[in-house]
């Protein structure tokens, strides 16, 4: 709103500075900030007074007893509405990337609003349908998909280079194009275009081909990461403070994408508009920071999937727009980890059933709860199970392993980074 409008006041003193990313950027991330950490204090006090209440978490599964319940959820509303008022104040709404971010937050968060009413209101434990939620993802997956295809705003330059001519700076970009190339770490030339593994059917094929398997990963990308969010989302700050971390990351992954002195630099593609991405993450990272204060140990509330399914989703959906992709499955590891170990533990324990046997890799899964459960927990409730990975006897306080998990996000995001000049 206030971009526009102050277009037309170029003159006026100070105007211009809502020209630059950076201004913009610093102030929707205190903008945000203040919103989540104002209205987060309201939001709990009206979930509190009309008794919207966490219904599942209970002490059984805590070691140091801890209670879960009587705590207000579908906190993400908090963090929705501190990312967008932000946004719609000081972005370029007519940037189509930050459109697309906008339609990730609304139908996402729609989905985990939907899945938390079910679970809270109407009291039924599994929420919302599975399949519903993967047919909201797919959807997602093919609205991103198939506008980065075909809208003429959305191109890409492979390269930018930057020479001197008379002590003054020019910079040179190839053509601008529509391509399915992203960006893959350690390799000399840092770009892959998916349209390389139909090389086979010839030039027009290949490049329809190309972007049919651009939009199966984008829809992939998509599903993984909100659902990896999701399974992450079990623990007092535990999300809030990954997805923060992972959002200053991609923040500067956009930048330098948007930029065309930085993406000379790192030598990666220059996607022209996707630096307005910089100003939706920094409100993405100040929400987050302000809902951390709430949802610190111990919770005063929880943010639902109303929350957690959102943030996956533009985590994914902010790499894929930046041709970042490929870097998610470093940069996002805790979230991979916590997915793998859940398929991996429920894969075992079907296939030992069948024949008689009652055998789970990790003591509880996701990841996170492995720490926190102890083997006597385990087989009060399965005398015969067998554990094979039962790890350290010592069970850790949640705090301890958020706090973990975190140090483990921040060196995967600075390793992310470096990849851009590891070769």
């Amino acid at each position: 709103m206030f971009y526009h409008l102050f277009t037309y006041f170029n003159e006026v003193p100070g105007a211009r500075l809502l020209q630059y990313i950076s201004f913009r950027s610093i102030v929707a991330l205190i903008l945000a900030l203040f919103i989540s950490f104002y209205f987060g204090e309201f939001f709990i006090k009206l979930m509190n007074k009309r008794h919207v209440f966490e219904q599942q978490r209970d002490s059984k599964i805590d070691p140091f007893n801890v209670s879960k319940m009587g705590v207000p959820t579908m906190g993400g509303i908090v963090i929705i509405v501190s990312i967008l008022v932000p946004c719609l104040l000081v972005g370029n709404l007519g940037n189509i990337y930050l459109q697309l971010l906008f339609v990730t937050t609304l139908l996402l968060g729609s989905v985990g609003f939907a899945d938390d009413y079910i679970k809270t209101f109407k009291h039924k434990k599994d929420g919302l349908n599975g399949w519903w939620k993967i047919g909201m993802q797919v959807l997602l997956g093919l609205i991103i998909g198939l506008t980065l295809r075909y809208s003429p705003e959305v191109t890409m330059h492979e390269r930018v280079s930057q020479t001197n001519v008379e002590n003054v700076q020019v910079i040179e970009k190839t053509p601008g194009i529509k391509s399915t190339q992203t960006t893959v770490p350690f390799f000399k030339n840092h770009n892959w275009n998916y349209s390389e593994v139909f090389a086979f059917l010839g030039k027009p094929s290949q490049y329809r081909a190309g972007w049919i398997l651009f939009v199966i990963m984008t829809i992939l990308v998509v599903a993984a990461v909100s659902n990896g969010a999701n399974l992450n989302d079990g623990m007092d700050g535990m999300l809030s403070g990954n997805a923060a971390i992972i959002g200053v990351a991609l923040l500067i992954l956009a930048y330098i994408t948007g930029n065309t002195i930085w993406a000379n630099y790192f030598d990666v593609m220059y996607i022209p508009g996707s630096q307005e991405i910089a100003v939706f993450l920094a409100a993405f990272i100040g929400a987050l920071i302000g809902f951390l204060w709430y949802n610190a140990f111990p919770a005063q509330i929880f943010m639902g999937d109303t929350g957690s399914l959102t943030i996956g989703g533009i985590i994914a959906v902010s790499a894929i727009i930046i041709h970042k992709e490929l870097l998610l499955p470093v940069l996002c590891g805790v979230f991979l980890m916590e997915s793998v170990s859940v398929i991996m533990q429920t894969q075992v324990y079907r296939f030992y059933k069948k024949r008689g046997k009652r055998v789970r890799i990790f003591k509880r899964t996701p990841f996170h709860d492995h720490f926190r459960t102890s083997v006597q927990q385990v087989l009060a409730n399965d005398p015969t199970c067998q554990i094979l990975f039962k790890g350290n006897s010592t069970m850790l306080h949640e705090n301890k392993i958020m706090i973990r998990f975190c140090i483990a996000t921040l060196l995967l995001a600075v390793f992310t980074i470096l990849t851009l000049k590891i070769r």
